[in-house]
């Protein structure tokens, strides 16, 4: 009779992975990538189309088996091999030049990890007009998106707006909806309900955006459970509110992660091994420089105040979070960079700084924007400058949902009445066919005799959507803003150029007693509901 407790360790032996050699084989048209870990990490990627094929992780297969992970929609073709490096790391290198790519991608997994780390050199930009890296999860097996859970789930959904935007059990979802500022981004995933077997994209802190574009506010889609399968996307540039040129360049490292012991951390992954495994593009640590400084004149007495340090060019982008008025940026490659100083999303002073190669440059900067720093008297003020429209109507929703949402506040037509009505009364867009306009009331001890300004600061606009301006009689319009041609609120984005329109307000307008000020939206476009031409509120100041 066989006793109980030797069945049970003969069930733990078969389920437990089945332990191989670190190595590549070959077998027919693919490479077989296994790491040699405890957990039995296997990696098959097309000899022919450097695509993904199979990903097994302690037994079970989580690639997809209706679509490989790939570059953009695949490469089509490319030349692939491989070499082991150190003992250590196998590398995979792609080769595409083709009439939609001409790039390098590699893989490298290292022995004894379950982990993907992934690097993608372009030469000239996808024909398809973006760059990314899918990855297609079994969603049978890890159907669950982390941290956002079900907003960017679309499974079942009813599409309401393009391909992309669904309704789900009268919930508004998309892909969009899994956002992150790159700034904050270190880690997503999807996972499984008892949330004890993650896949996750890991980012290095700054080496995986430096050839991305936007800045650190910039986010892009991250997951999406359509149903077919779990998407884990790595968004290197895109058209989605694009606001910056693209890079050229080695974009990357960035990791695709395994891990049955939790969520994994930037902090625990083998980042370093890049610098001795010959990537084309790859600028070491010991080749790059520093700027260090204090940053001054920014506001304080509310959180969304940081301030924020962002180095860019042409061809590279950094940033660093202010702290005790001081900053040191990341390791920079060598070059002249455009220097900003945010305060929260606000751009309020930049400069020049140039970075030399093994060396730290000390450059401060304290800000000089009139918004911030002129000294004027305050009528009333709606909403805080700091590049973000976080004060109001449903801004807490607007990452995750549709603005037409049920979950969603009214958007209006309104009528604020400043003392009495709070920011979170005055909604965060204004749409040319829904809520326009939006009345402000409020009252004056005396009039005002001077010339006064109503400024309105926004972050994005769309379809040429722009304000005009009436004051008790007297009226101003503005002319169109810088077009980016996406969609955006309705996609969970608000940041984009940051335009500012200063109202001029004669003498005599500005009456003892009630006052109204109308703002409109006005566009030469036009468009329906929550895609008619609409703009995005970061503050509005009344001063003299």
């Amino acid at each position: 009779m066989v006793k109980i407790s030797a069945l049970l360790s003969l069930a733990g032996w078969f389920l437990a992975p089945v332990l191989a050699d670190f190595g590549v084989t070959t077998s027919g048209s693919s490479y077989i990538i296994d790491s040699g870990d405890s957990d039995g990490f296997v990696v098959t990627v097309s000899t022919s189309d450097c695509s993904i094929t199979s990903i097994v992780f302690r037994g079970t297969e989580y690639q997809y088996s209706g679509k490989t992970s790939h570059i953009a929609s695949g490469l089509g073709s490319a030349s692939v091999s491989y070499s082991i490096v150190s003992s250590s790391y196998a590398k995979v290198t792609c080769v595409a030049d083709n009439s939609d790519f001409d790039l390098t991608h590699y893989y490298v997994i290292p022995s004894g990890q379950s982990s993907i780390y992934m690097a993608t050199k372009i030469n000239s930009e996808p024909s398809v007009g973006e760059l990314r890296y899918i990855a297609r999860i079994d969603s049978g097996e890890l159907p669950i998106e982390y941290p956002y859970g079900d907003y960017s789930t679309t499974s079942g959904g009813s599409a309401i707006e393009g391909s992309d935007v669904f309704e789900v059990d009268g919930e508004t979802r998309s892909k969009f909806y899994s956002s992150t500022r790159f700034i904050d981004q270190e880690v997503y995933c999807v996972t499984n309900s008892g949330a004890d077997i993650h896949a996750c994209m890991v980012a290095h802190p700054s080496r995986s955006y430096e050839k991305s574009s936007g800045g650190p506010f910039f986010r892009d889609i991250c997951t999406n459970n359509n149903g077919d399968y779990s998407a884990v996307t790595w968004y290197m540039n895109s058209g989605h509110v694009q606001t910056e040129a693209y890079r050229t360049g080695l974009h990357g490292p960035y990791a695709l992660s395994f891990s049955r012991t939790g969520i994994p951390k930037s902090s625990d992954m083998d980042w370093d091994a890049f610098d001795s495994l010959s990537i084309s593009g790859y600028v070491a640590d010991s080749s790059r420089g520093y700027v260090t400084g204090t940053a001054s004149g920014l506001l304080t007495g509310h959180d969304s105040y940081v301030g924020t340090v962002h180095w860019y060019n042409s061809n590279y982008q950094f940033w660093a979070t202010v702290s005790s008025n001081s900053f040191t940026s990341p390791a920079m490659v060598a070059g002249t960079y455009t220097m900003v100083l945010y305060q929260g999303e606000l751009e309020v002073a930049s400069q020049s700084v140039t970075v030399s190669s093994g060396s730290t440059t000390t450059s401060n900067i304290a800000a000089s924007s009139e918004i911030t720093t002129d000294d004027h008297s305050t009528v009333f003020k709606i909403g805080l400058w700091d590049g973000q429209p976080l004060s109001f109507r449903n801004a807490a929703n607007q990452l995750r949902m549709h603005p037409s949402d049920d979950r969603m506040s009214d958007w209006g037509p309104l009528t604020f009445t400043w003392g009495s009505s709070s920011s979170s009364d005055f909604p965060m867009a204004i749409f040319k066919d829904v809520n326009n306009p939006v009345y402000i009331n409020f009252d004056l001890d005396s009039a005002i005799s001077s010339t006064a300004t109503l400024r309105i600061g926004t972050t994005l606009s769309f379809a040429g959507g722009r304000p005009s301006v009436g004051v008790n009689g007297y009226t101003q319009s503005f002319s169109a803003p810088t077009k980016i041609d996406s969609r955006g609120v309705t996609r969970g984005a608000y940041r984009g150029y940051g335009d500012v329109y200063d109202a001029s307000i004669p003498s005599g307008y500005l009456v003892s007693g009630t006052n109204t000020i109308t703002i409109n939206v006005i566009s030469g476009s036009s468009g329906d509901d929550f895609l008619s031409p609409n703009f995005i509120f970061d503050c509005v100041e009344l001063f003299y």
